[in-house]
């Protein structure tokens, strides 16, 4: 599909493309540039995973395709800087979460012709070339955006190398993206350091709520961990779509505060029932814009070797656990032993394992 591909920002995503390309294209030549972490580029070449650093944006005229992965700001920079030294044929495109700013500066360059936008939606609470993962695309929807004057042709070629990558492409224009992800991922992080904020401003002198914020406050907050530079450039990126579904959401939050103040117990109930049903309807089969936690839930005894006897099961059918931690407050969880896996596959296994070991396990929805 492509004989070299550049990528500028070996981070998280980007170090996720070139583990992932490298494995289904042994054969292309992968060049990378991060001004931010060298360290990252050296590492990737050891790997096997890159092939040629890149030190300046004009070492990557001879590319193919271009992929920006540096934060969405910067991204533009390298851009202007990309326009006078690319080949014609190539693919320019990004992997940045807000796309309308980025399209707004293609056509104004009037590079519409050679940009085709992207965005992997997956990610991590991790970031660095360290916890990029040849899988985290598979299954995630990889939204391309186009223009008026985009290159069919070209646009094809990217849905192409998507799939190529695990990933599920499906074709957004830049405001509709900007929409969509400012309801499914922007206002939810924003919401998760919200709640951590009022935890951490409320908590008792002894931090009483921090001790007992186990189990589900904690995973609904689990986004909260997320870069706060990143999501800083995000939400300057999509001011104005993330704002309006603010202002819809503080109307939702309103409607139940006054429920709860008028003792409107048939308002909260259809509320919570409607959400409940539209959410259960929600297709979990695909990775979406906030990435999944492969979590199993298991009881145990409290005994000796208990936690020890299941980690020794896992690992001689060679099943790595990601974490594993004792759920202190199980108002909201119903095993007493939470294993974290790093992917679908290990936590399918796990189940039946553990399952044919007797214990009794349960599996969030």
């Amino acid at each position: 599909m492509f004989n070299k591909i550049g990528i500028i920002g070996l981070g998280l995503i980007g170090g996720s493309i070139a583990k992932k390309t490298r494995k289904v294209y042994p054969e292309i030549c992968i060049k990378a540039m991060n001004d931010r972490n060298k360290a990252a580029i050296k590492q990737a070449i050891e790997d096997g995973v890159v092939n040629e650093e890149g030190n300046t944006i004009e070492d990557f005229s001879d590319c193919d395709l271009i992929i920006l992965c540096a934060p969405v700001k910067t991204n533009i920079v390298y851009l202007e800087k990309l326009k006078d030294i690319c080949k014609e044929e190539c693919i320019i495109t990004d992997v940045g979460s807000v796309k309308g700013d980025i399209h707004k500066e293609v056509i104004k360059l009037g590079m519409e012709e050679v940009f085709v936008g992207g965005h992997p939606m997956a990610g991590s609470e991790k970031s660095g070339y360290e916890a990029a993962k040849d899988y985290l695309l598979e299954n995630a929807y990889y939204i391309v955006t186009k223009t008026a004057n985009s290159d069919n042709k070209k646009v094809e070629l990217m849905e192409k190398f998507a799939k190529s990558l695990g990933a599920i492409p499906l074709i957004l224009d830049a405001t509709e993206h900007d929409k969509c992800v400012a309801v499914i991922s922007h206002v939810p992080h924003i919401v998760a350091y919200s709640l951590v904020k009022l935890l951490k401003d409320n908590d008792l002198m002894d931090e009483t709520m921090k001790k007992i914020a186990a189990g589900g406050f904690k995973d609904i907050t689990r986004i909260a961990s997320s870069s706060p530079k990143m999501w800083e450039n995000i939400c300057m990126s999509n001011s104005e779509a993330i704002n309006n579904y603010l202002d819809i959401f503080e109307g939702y939050i309103s409607e139940i505060k006054n429920a709860i103040k008028k003792d409107n117990s048939e308002v909260l109930f259809n509320t919570f029932t409607e959400s409940k049903n539209y959410r259960d309807s929600i297709n979990s089969n695909f990775r979406g814009a906030i990435n999944k936690s492969y979590d199993l839930y298991v009881d145990i005894l409290d005994e000796t070797g208990a936690i020890a006897t299941i980690a020794t099961i896992l690992a001689r059918k060679s099943i790595s656990i990601l974490n594993i931690a004792i759920i202190h407050n199980r108002d909201f969880e119903e095993g007493v032993l939470k294993i974290t896996f790093h992917d679908e596959e290990a936590l399918e296994q796990a189940k039946k394992i553990l399952v044919a070991c007797d214990y009794i396990i349960h599996e969030k929805k």
